[in-house]
């Protein structure tokens, strides 16, 4: 850039040149440096998890009393009871004030209230904690999967929060519980268009309005493991914000196996033979998760593994092509801890954490944060992985310059990955969902036999 200065400008001194032309080109090299010093990076400024209210706790003993009163039958409670008590989920998660009530009040109104009872306060709390008034929010995401109101969510927000006229808003319904990556891979594809941008993404699940009331296993098991909670994310490509980011987006790998049927309906809503709607989980799911993140691999790696393990698997692929069947090896799975410091992965319950542990051969500490998450806060559907990260933070192990891997799951059927980098000194006492708690954590969660 200096030598292409230099040498107009010894043109100009030669009287070569035309100030007109001059000025052009003075235009041109400025107009370059400004592109060329434009930062191009994706931040994560900041987050908020919801912390619901102590009286909204449903320890497994109410759960199970609150399933008699609405006069399940014997066989289902004995069910219910056998998937609350293996699936990692402890007494101190939390569901919405309808489900409280008996029979609970699946209505509008209630998942209306829901939703803002828990935007509200995490959209509140992240705005003022960075001092960011609502007019400079240039984009809005949510996701919820199973509530589509009208007017939509994202307006619920711009209404009480006054945002601009002209914000770019989306909502995302129908993606199931890898929606929460799904919405920083839109804002990063936005943020390719929109220059010097904010963005504020909102994943979250309407309980409320969603509780199964048949007599359906596979429908059942969503009312057990599911519970309220939600986060909101502060997304930016502006220069100044780096230096306030937690963490840079170095990736974002989707994978969608919607294609093969039998992962299509793995997390299928539909009504059960008395007409109740309401989502099954197949006994497929583990074994689509289990391909649908293989796949996912298979991309993200040659992204973030370092050249000794890619070597690896290149030349075990070649000697399982080229030894006899009976001399041929497993594929070797590279070892993904020497990308990532720290791993989020969905808690969708205790038996995916497990496979997922099993399929990228990973250490028990490597689970910890998604096993704490699911046994506070339960499955909370999209907002998972961000309890996760809010777990590591808490727990002082995200050091800057370490690597995160956020896993996503969900309908579809979908994987999602996330990899970023913190790029700040974590504060551990920074206030968050797990503030006053993350003393007793992690503890032993009870093994039942099967």
């Amino acid at each position: 850039m200096e030598t292409l200065v230099c040498k107009y400008f010894s043109l100009i001194c030669d009287g070569s040149i035309y100030v007109t032309q001059y000025f052009a080109i003075v235009s041109i090299i400025l107009i370059s440096l400004f592109f060329y010093l434009r930062s191009n990076g994706v931040y994560l400024v900041d987050y908020v998890c919801y912390s619901p209210p102590n009286h909204l706790r449903v320890p497994h003993s109410h759960f199970v009393e609150h399933s008699e009163f609405c006069n399940f039958d014997q066989d289902i409670l004995d069910f219910e009871m056998r998937v609350l008590e293996r699936s990692g989920i402890g007494d101190e998660s939390c569901m919405p004030p309808p489900v409280h009530e008996i029979p609970p009040n699946c209505s509008l109104r209630n998942g209306v209230a829901e939703m803002e009872m828990v935007l509200f306060e995490i959209v509140k709390d992240l705005l003022s904690k960075h001092n960011v008034h609502p007019k400079s929010i240039d984009i809005l995401v949510s996701n919820c999967s199973l509530f589509c109101p009208t007017p939509s969510i994202p307006s619920m927000i711009i209404n009480r929060f006054g945002l601009r006229s002209n914000i770019k808003s989306f909502n995302l319904s129908g993606m199931g519980c890898s929606a929460g990556i799904l919405s920083i891979s839109l804002v990063k594809d936005l943020l390719r268009v929109y220059k010097n941008s904010l963005a504020l993404v909102l994943t979250t699940e309407a309980i409320a309005p969603n509780g199964y009331q048949g007599k359906s296993k596979s429908k059942i098991m969503t009312n057990v493991l599911f519970r309220m909670g939600g986060a909101a994310i502060l997304i930016s490509n502006r220069k100044q914000d780096k230096k306030i980011a937690k963490y840079e987006l170095q990736h974002l790998v989707r994978t969608h196996l919607g294609s093969d049927e039998k992962a299509y309906k793995s997390v299928y809503q539909d009504p059960d033979k008395d007409g109740v709607v309401g989502v099954s989980l197949s006994r497929e799911l583990l074994r689509v998760a289990g391909s649908a993140l293989r796949t996912n691999m298979r991309e993200l790696g040659p992204l973030v593994l370092p050249y000794s393990e890619l070597l690896r698997y290149v030349w075990s692929a070649i000697q399982t092509k080229l030894l006899p069947s009976g001399d041929q090896k497993k594929i070797y799975l590279p070892n993904f801890r020497k990308a990532f410091q720290h791993f989020c992965i969905h808690a969708g319950g205790k038996s995916v954490i497990d496979a997922i542990e099993e399929s990228l051969k990973l250490q028990k500490e490597d689970g910890e944060a998604s096993r704490m998450a699911l046994y506070r806060f339960g499955n909370t559907s999209s907002s998972s992985v961000w309890y996760e990260l809010c777990y590591l933070e808490a727990k002082g192990k995200v050091k800057k310059g370490d690597r995160v891997w956020q896993i996503g799951f969900g309908s579809g059927f979908k994987c999602n990955s996330a990899a970023w980098k913190c790029i700040a000194d974590i504060d551990p006492n920074e206030r968050n969902a797990w503030s006053g708690i993350i003393h007793s954590y992690p503890i032993e969660i009870p093994v039942f036999d099967c």
